[in-house]
């Protein structure tokens, strides 16, 4: 052994190789959830079409039988003229629009319809603008009378209306008709956009008070854009309650402002079963609620939507 002292070297260990951890794998998916998928969009499908045509089906019998004569409804069903198109022509449409008393009623319901939803939808506009971002003595106790009109049956005010339209001589016009209406309409009315104004965000307004804008430039510009889609749901919904109406019309209106529901039922009363004059005037009032509510559908889909995300 020698002087030096020898150093022991021991060899260095080195790191284990780190080994990857494989990721997880994705689930496979089920041999039959792609099928059962296909399957239940398949029975939504079929639901729905379904539905159309139970809806349609009417619709499309009723305007046949408008377009067929008497001869041709009183021999068979509406089904026969789709084998047999000759039967349909536009006489009865001809025949109907001749007469003074249906084209009149027809220019009275328009009269009441129009301006009845105009008059709700801009005076709730402001009132809901008003309860939902206005601070004014009495407010919340103002709102709860309007929420409270709201379970109030409209046969209740019938007959007190009919004698004060009658004092102040507004009984049997059309717009003692437009009053009723609006008065009746505006607690829906107003609770429905006031609750939809209380959803824009308070730093909007803010923002636009502070950059000088006034109250009304702010509802007419800010409020207004936004609430498009429930106002069009309001505007829609007034226009049809409205426009379907008889019983209101039935005694408010006399022979010369009755609209077209009225119209219809005196000329049932008067020719009993005359398809060929009943179902051309009940699809003419049908077609009109029609073409406002496909003109107005995406602001209604819209109204119905808010609110469900946010």
């Amino acid at each position: 052994m020698s002087g030096h002292s020898t150093i022991e070297r021991r060899p260095s260990r080195r790191a284990a190789p780190v080994r990857p951890v494989p990721a997880p794998s994705a689930p496979r998916p089920r041999r039959g959830s792609r099928g059962s998928r296909l399957l239940s969009n398949s029975a939504v499908q079929g639901v729905l079409i379904l539905a159309a045509l139970v809806w349609i089906t009417p619709l499309a019998g009723l305007f046949l039988s408008s377009m067929r004569s008497e001869r041709d409804n009183a021999s068979g069903g509406w089904w026969t003229a789709l084998a047999d198109p000759s039967q349909l022509s536009l006489d009865n449409y001809t025949a109907l629009l001749k007469d003074s008393g249906i084209a009149a009623a027809f220019g009275n319901t328009l009269l009441i319809s129009v301006p009845t939803t105009v008059l709700v939808v801009a005076i709730a506009s402001l009132a809901g603008y008003a309860f939902a971002w206005l601070d004014f003595p009495g407010r919340d106790g103002i709102f709860l009378v309007v929420v409270g009109l709201l379970v109030v049956p409209v046969q209740i005010g019938l007959l007190p209306v009919a004698k004060l339209f009658g004092a102040v001589g507004l009984f049997g016009t059309i717009a003692g008709v437009v009053l009723f209406h609006v008065a009746y309409g505006l607690p829906f009315a107003i609770f429905l956009l006031r609750n939809y104004f209380a959803e824009i965000p308070r730093e909007m307004l803010e923002a636009a008070r502070m950059d000088g804008g006034s109250e009304w430039r702010i509802f007419s510009r800010l409020v207004l854009p936004l609430g498009r889609p429930a106002i069009a749901s309001l505007a829609i919904f007034q226009f049809l309650w409205v426009w379907n109406d008889m019983l209101v019309a039935l005694l408010f209106a006399d022979s010369e402002s009755q609209p077209l529901t009225v119209a219809l039922q005196s000329q049932m009363r008067q020719f009993g079963s005359n398809i060929g004059v009943l179902a051309p005037g009940a699809f003419l009032s049908l077609v009109v609620p029609l073409i406002v509510f496909f003109a107005f559908q995406r602001h209604f889909v819209q109204g119905v939507m808010a609110g469900s995300v946010k």
